[in-house]
């Protein structure tokens, strides 16, 4: 994989030139800043920012970072030179129009009919909303979430003042339904919080048989499909995932980042409700904003306020370069991660040097590396992680319970409360083709101690 930034670049001044057309028509006016300089300070940004990991290559299969597709830095940048803000439709109207059709193509991916959304910053920033409408409808009510969810569902429940209770896990990550059912008989809850890909293990909570809870007890579900979301069109899921992610119409609201595994830079989540009548929570008077047209302003409907119109354009652009289509060329990618992590899982399954965990539900692969107990387990992880890394290979490490180790490995002597392992987002197509090679060099580290 090879920087391709020349034919990049010819691409992005043809676009540049016909957007400058449009504005043809304009008198001329000079530019009040100069260019002089900027040669030098760029190559020392190029300079400095060598100091990095690379992120864009497979031989990067750490944490969950992946290269935004070419169209989308394209496109990105393409939109910088106007520079539209979402907030209201006099500063973004074409880039506002575009993120109205991509929230509408994500809720018909997962399914629903008619729904309300909008992207936002992140991840946080689209779960902070979810469970904020969650708490304007049932304000008495408590957040509940897995042991193994995000952290910022307990922080954002924080700032909301809202209680938040952690929900026990199984062996496999995904949240014990028989230690929710006894929450919700003792306690009032106003919103499960259904993780479904989470960020440490992959793990998908059983969002169906949350659903069925609610209409016993009447909560609201929040799916946080941040990380997985994009996987509800691949084909090689497994079909315990797959009934899952199949349930997501259901719920009344879910959260996806595009900028994750939809090929987008930093930062573009979403959030999107069910029910497109929560936009009268939102509701709020501007004395100046939103009367340059009737139609409706994302700011309408949205906490933020500012908002980079860039991030609408880039994932604009990418669904319609990759339509989000089971079994497309999107899709396609998302079949190569999930088979690329099963197959390094049947890797690890067969080494002398490490020992495989919870089957993969998604992209994610955790291990641990074989020992007499879990201080060395967790020392000999630190280890193979950091001579990893001096051979271009570059992993991330987890803290997992003892007790979720010891399912998998029952022969570890449990020292110490928690396992240091080894974890690897095999997020990027290119995985696949590396698969055999990260885990022979896996097994070189290990041999040559």
């Amino acid at each position: 994989m090879v920087f391709r930034h020349e034919t990049e670049l010819e691409l992005l001044k043809g676009a540049l030139d016909t957007l400058a057309s449009g504005f043809a028509d304009l008198p001329e006016a000079d530019t009040y800043y100069s260019l002089d300089g900027m040669e030098d300070v760029l190559q020392d940004v190029a300079r400095r920012m060598q100091d990095n990991f690379p992120y864009h290559h497979p031989r990067y299969a750490g944490q969950m970072l992946k290269p935004p597709h070419p169209v989308a830095r394209l496109a990105y940048a393409l939109s910088l030179w106007l520079n539209p803000n979402n907030h209201a439709l006099d500063g973004g109207r074409a880039s506002s129009a575009m993120e109205l059709e991509c929230v509408e193509a994500i809720a018909r991916m997962f399914g629903f009919s008619e729904s309300l959304g909008h992207l936002c910053g992140g991840g946080t920033m689209a779960n902070l909303e979810g469970l904020w409408v969650g708490g304007r409808v049932q304000p008495r009510g408590k957040v509940v979430a897995s042991a193994q969810a995000h952290y910022t569902h307990r922080r954002i429940s924080e700032v909301l003042r809202l209680e938040f209770e952690a929900i026990p896990v199984s062996a496999s990550g995904r949240m014990d339904v028989d230690a929710l059912r006894s929450v919700l008989q003792k306690e009032e809850v106003g919103t499960v919080v259904a993780t479904l890909g989470t960020t440490g293990v992959g793990a998908v909570d059983p969002l169906a048989e949350i659903l069925e809870l609610r209409e016993e007890h009447g909560f609201r579900v929040h799916v946080d499909a941040a990380y997985g979301g994009y996987f509800h069109i691949a084909s090689e899921q497994p079909e315990e995932a797959r009934r899952q992610f199949a349930q997501i119409a259901n719920a009344d609201s879910v959260v996806i980042d595009p900028h994750k595994h939809g090929l987008q830079p930093y930062g573009c989540g979403c959030i999107v409700f069910r029910d497109p009548a929560v936009a009268a929570l939102y509701r709020h008077d501007s004395a100046y904003t939103y009367y340059s047209s009737a139609e409706l302003h994302l700011g309408e409907i949205s906490l933020e306020c500012s908002r980079p119109g860039a991030a609408a354009v880039a994932l604009w652009t990418t669904q319609q370069l990759l339509p989000m289509q089971r079994g497309g060329a999107f899709a396609t990618a998302l079949d190569r991660s999930l088979l690329a992590a099963r197959n390094f899982r049947n890797g690890i399954e067969t080494s002398r040097n490490f020992v495989s965990l919870m089957e993969p539900e998604l992209d994610i692969v955790v291990y641990a590396v074989r020992a007499e107990d879990a201080g060395e387990a967790s020392q000999r992880a630190r280890d193979v992680f950091q001579r990893a890394a001096e051979r271009n290979l570059h992993l991330a490490l987890i803290d997992l319970p003892a007790s979720m180790v010891s399912h998998w490995w029952p022969d570890l002597v449990l020292n110490r409360d928690t396992v240091t392992c080894l974890r690897s987002c095999l997020m990027k197509p290119e995985h696949l083709d590396q698969v055999d090679e990260i885990c022979a060099t896996l097994e070189r580290i290990c041999d040559e101690k």
